[in-house]
């Protein structure tokens, strides 16, 4: 799971993981959502990022930022497959956990990433992605910090 594009960095890292290994991906990518807004300017506020936690009021929401997460989602998966490993990707509108379930049984994953921001408010409380997501998919949640998107990538709206 992932909420913006990945980076050349997040690429290596996560190709790298299982060393020689062949891996494939099923990358899940969720639009941003107005009930995050708040939650995101307190996480940038405690990074002492008070410019971002300014401009979370413009940022594309609901179905407008769909199209960002289209093409961010694209990016990302083209960026593993360059890598050398297969991917797909969707992007997960509605209930994500439960689209990452399902994923997890069909594919017969070993393990889960998250690949994330950090969220300081929502992981204090357990409500991050990676900890909600240990309790429904029945594989180790890797959660691991995503590196800052470069100017040139496509933008996911985040």
């Amino acid at each position: 799971m992932i909420e913006k594009p990945l980076t050349p960095a997040d690429v290596e890292f996560v190709t790298t993981l299982h060393g020689d290994d062949p891996v494939s991906f099923v990358v899940l990518m969720q639009p941003r959502g107005s009930k995050d807004r708040l939650l995101r300017a307190i996480d940038d506020i405690a990074l002492g990022e008070l410019e971002q936690a300014a401009q979370e009021g413009d940022e594309p929401e609901g179905k407008e930022a769909l199209e960002p997460a289209e093409r961010a989602l694209t990016h990302s998966v083209a960026a593993l497959e360059a890598a050398g490993s297969r991917a797909r990707g969707h992007v997960v509108q509605r209930h994500p956990l439960e689209v990452l379930r399902g994923v997890v049984e069909e594919t017969r994953a070993d393990e889960v990433i998250v690949l994330t921001a950090p969220h300081f408010v929502e992981e204090f409380f357990h409500r991050d992605w990676a900890s909600r997501a240990r309790h429904k998919v029945g594989v180790p949640v890797l959660k691991l910090f995503a590196h800052a998107v470069d100017e040139d990538q496509p933008s996911a709206g985040g």
